[in-house]
């Protein structure tokens, strides 16, 4: 699809998503049918059944200018959805931009086992240890209406992002938002606390993809050395910010599971389970605290 073309003359739905992806393809984009037809729908307006149903469809001019861009910034591995500024979670539409990380269905392994012990009926307080967009804390308070939550990142530039879309989902009430760097400016006490840290080491760090250099924080990607610092930290301090009895939830990298469970461990939590994905690798480490007074 070259910009001429897309400035200059006619083109039908079904031209333009056939180029589009082709385009992709000969990039190397290994999702390249189905990025083409989600800019496709975000520039039309249009959706799969009606792309369908009316094939011949024309573009405007205006439609084909947007997408020329879409395409370009695509083909510099832009990721869609820092193109379009939104990302579905657990049936959710999130804003994301460039101070956040994407929400990703990985991460609903932990919304999951979440909900199981957070009651339906009565109230309880949340804490989200590097919010981010806010998709994990905002999650939770959406689907349990007597919650209310506390989400703390250490960039306030994510916070806005997280505070947008608690407005977004309509649940401003239940949240508030706090800038620290992790438990240094929250106050006990909590029911649950969770996190998705950052876990990439010093050797992965420089192998990840483009799209993953160039258009996510590098502060929610890098865990220290080893990608292990967040849960060293988090875990040796948790008990302090929890009730008895309280959970605490970890999202991990696919083979941090052993290291994070002996942490927690050493830590005195119990209970202590690790959970798979959908791809049955392993994705959320869970404890409850102890009964009794906090730990000091």
């Amino acid at each position: 699809m070259q910009g001429s073309d897309m400035q200059g003359s006619d083109m039908t739905v079904q031209q333009a998503q056939r180029a589009l992806s082709s385009a992709f393809k000969t990039a190397g984009i290994d999702t390249a049918p189905l990025d083409a037809r989600v800019l496709l729908e975000a520039v039309t307006g249009l959706d799969a059944t009606d792309m369908a149903r009316l094939p011949e469809r024309l573009l405007t001019a205006q439609e084909r200018a947007l997408l020329l861009d879409y395409q370009t910034q695509r083909l510099r591995a832009k990721p869609v959805s820092k193109i379009l500024g939104q990302r579905e979670f657990w049936g959710r539409a999130f804003e994301v931009n460039e101070h956040v990380l994407d929400p990703r269905p990985d991460s609903e392994t932990l919304i999951e086992a979440a909900l199981q012990h957070l009651p339906e009926a009565q109230a309880f307080r949340l804490l989200d240890l590097g919010t981010g967009s806010g998709c994990l804390l905002l999650t939770l308070l959406a689907e349990r209406a007597h919650g209310e939550g506390l989400g703390v990142d250490v960039s306030g530039a994510a916070l806005a992002v997280a505070q947008a879309n608690a407005q977004r989902l309509g649940v401003s009430a239940q949240a508030q938002f706090l800038e620290s760097h992790w438990f240094e400016a929250v106050t006990p006490s909590f029911d649950m606390i969770i996190s998705n840290p950052p876990y990439i080491s010093d050797a992965q760090i420089r192998q990840l993809d483009k799209n993953v250099l160039e258009y996510d924080p590098r502060l929610a990607l890098h865990g220290g050395e080893d990608g292990l610092d967040p849960y060293r930290h988090i875990s040796a301090q948790a008990q302090s910010y929890l009730r008895p009895e309280g959970w605490l939830l970890f999202e991990i990298g696919h083979t941090q599971g052993e290291e994070v469970c002996a942490m927690m461990r050493q830590s005195g939590f119990e209970e202590i389970s690790v959970l798979p994905d959908l791809g049955a690798r392993d994705r959320v480490v869970m404890a409850r605290a102890p009964r009794g007074p906090r730990r000091k």
